[in-house]
């Protein structure tokens, strides 16, 4: 574990050898500024190769940032391009405000476990204004933290309710439909249901861990 440094941030399940996948050391601190160590070559599936794949993937991969992650995702050869153009969609053009959206990020990561997606979103939420008290706060299973607005409370609230239990309660609902629009719930829904599924593949597929690109990943706006 030499090469970690800056130790600031207690999340859960950092496995000692790191990968997309879920951990076992549910006491282990770590920082996400670092440079991520390799533990292996492969993830469970193939990183597609722009070089080998037919043109409507090649030029989205080539127009993307090198992550892993979209290079997992570029087996799924029909869906890939259009799917990248709404992961770009999800992070550059809404009606939600891009801190929430950051935040609900950092939230589904840290329920699901899954190192891929906080490494990439923890540089991406600063970038919209969280800071050092909400990014320790969301790693310790803070959420009703000082440092969180009321209306920030709400959008976690929600966002934890939706990953863990689907329906969250009439209250949260109530609580949230009187802070966004009808369009920002959606887009906010949206943004959950797709990070779920990111964490989920990359656990599944046990992706090398990234360095973090910042907001240059999608090309996102602060």
């Amino acid at each position: 574990m030499g090469c970690f440094a800056n130790v600031i941030v207690v999340l859960p399940a950092v496995s000692e050898q790191i990968g997309g996948g879920r951990s076992g050391d549910r006491d282990m601190v770590r920082d996400t500024r670092f440079a991520v160590c390799k533990r292996k070559d492969m993830s469970r599936l193939p990183y597609v190769n722009p070089a080998d794949a037919p043109a409507p993937v090649r030029e989205a991969l080539q127009a993307a940032l090198p992550l892993n992650f979209f290079r997992v995702m570029a087996n799924a050869e029909t869906a890939f391009p259009d799917w990248m153009r709404w992961g770009g969609r999800l992070l550059t053009d809404l009606a939600l405000d891009p801190l929430l959206r950051e935040i609900a990020i950092l939230r589904v990561a840290q329920l699901s476990d899954v190192t891929y997606e906080w490494v990439q979103h923890e540089p991406i939420a600063r970038s919209v204004g969280a800071t050092d008290e909400m990014i320790h706060a969301l790693g310790r299973d803070e959420i009703g933290a000082d440092c969180f607005s009321p209306d920030q409370r709400i959008v976690l609230r929600f966002t934890t309710e939706v990953v863990r239990d689907v329906l969250p309660p009439d209250d949260t609902n109530t609580a949230l439909t009187a802070l966004l629009s009808p369009r920002e719930v959606v887009e906010l829904l949206m943004v959950i249901g797709q990070y779920m599924m990111i964490a989920r593949v990359a656990a599944v597929t046990d992706l090398d861990v990234d360095k973090p690109m910042g907001a240059a990943v999608y090309g996102v706006r602060a």
